[in-house]
């Protein structure tokens, strides 16, 4: 039996994609993101769901997954990938039709000298020092690169899930200033970009968390739900400890239940203490230390002992799990396990 069921409404995530599309004007393409296997939420699944909604372009991180995607798509997305032109992936850039997104000096040397007439992208560093061309970098190779042909522009904000920063405008600047006047099609936003306004938006936009239900995109429509069994339920006396080193110790007689479901399960050990899981509409605590493979639940103020707890719901979603172990929602998603059995809607 699985560990648990994965509930992954593609509805939803094709919603939210519409949703983010109408944020920007008509000639400003909306891409999607579908890197680390759409979030850790299934590329086979997400990526066709938002190609029958109208998504044309698309955003891996590798070229390995860039194969995958076009297996999946076929002939007609454009797919770019952001790790850019590696060392050994030039027969598989060819091979599949796939854009890389050129990080640095000797990636562009490499690109044009393997694959003088395939297309590329370039990435400039407007000021998160991550990946791209800095500002002298792009003044010493500019007419270079773009007189082989470069189809995209682009740069990433390093700020912009918090809107009152700073960096935020002082990045737009500096992306003006290395692409203003240029003829090639240009990119700055993602999710948090997106949300920030058409000063951002330029010719396409790349939506990634918020196509998937997560911040900075409040209105995201949730997306995933999970929901663990439980595998028995047991008496425990006032005094006793439960779990690892008896971390939680029962301050009154309790009814406790052993739920599959623990770290390797992306279920993080720093969620507890806090943790509240659902069964049905009421909260129920965990208490001792995750596990590797289970939590243990007070289900003391229960009338009858449940048959599976839930700890991910539209009410209680990735997010506010992320804020109780200590992360972001991006890391809450893509750490789920592959134990679960995934149920999709919308397929």
């Amino acid at each position: 039996m699985p560990t648990g069921t994965l509930h992954i409404d593609l509805e939803a995530i094709a919603a939210n994609w519409r949703a983010l599309d109408a944020m920007s004007a008509p000639s400003c393409e909306t891409a999607a993101v579908v890197k680390a296997d759409a979030y850790g939420l299934g590329l086979t699944a997400v990526a066709p769901r938002l190609a029958r909604e109208g998504a044309r372009a698309f955003f891996v991180a590798t070229v390995e997954e860039g194969l995958a995607l076009r297996r999946t798509l076929g002939p007609e997305p454009r797919i770019y990938c952001f790790y850019g032109h590696m060392a050994g992936d030039t027969t598989d850039i060819q091979r599949a039709d796939l854009v890389p997104m050129l990080c640095s000096v000797d990636q562009l040397t490499r690109h044009l000298e393997a694959l003088p007439r395939h297309p590329f992208g370039l990435q400039l560093d407007s000021g998160m020092n991550r990946l791209g061309l800095k500002e002298a970098e792009w003044a010493a190779v500019s007419d270079i690169a773009l007189e082989a042909g470069p189809v995209l522009l682009t740069s990433h904000l390093a700020s912009s899930d918090n809107p009152s920063s700073e960096q935020n405008a002082a990045q737009l600047a500096v992306f003006r200033r290395m692409t203003d006047g240029i003829d090639v099609p240009r990119s700055l936003a993602a999710t948090g970009g997106t949300l920030l306004g058409p000063a951002y938006h330029f010719d396409m936009v790349r939506p990634g968390i918020g196509l998937y239900g997560g911040l900075p995109y409040a209105k995201a429509e949730p997306v995933v739900a999970l929901e663990l069994p439980v595998i028995a339920c047991f008496d425990v006396a006032r005094g006793e400890g439960v779990g690892y080193g008896a971390s939680w110790i029962a301050p009154a007689d309790a009814r406790i239940a052993t739920v599959a479901g623990g770290y390797a399960d992306g279920l993080h050990r720093a969620l507890q203490p806090g943790l509240d899981v659902m069964a049905g509409k009421v909260p129920c605590p965990v208490v001792g230390r995750v596990s590797m493979d289970l939590l243990t639940v007070d289900i003391s103020h229960l009338d009858s002992d449940p048959e599976h707890v839930s700890v991910l719901s539209p009410h209680h979603g990735v997010d506010m799990l992320a804020e109780q172990a200590g992360t972001i929602g991006y890391e809450m998603l893509t750490s789920l396990g592959r134990r679960y059995q995934t149920k999709y809607r919308g397929l």
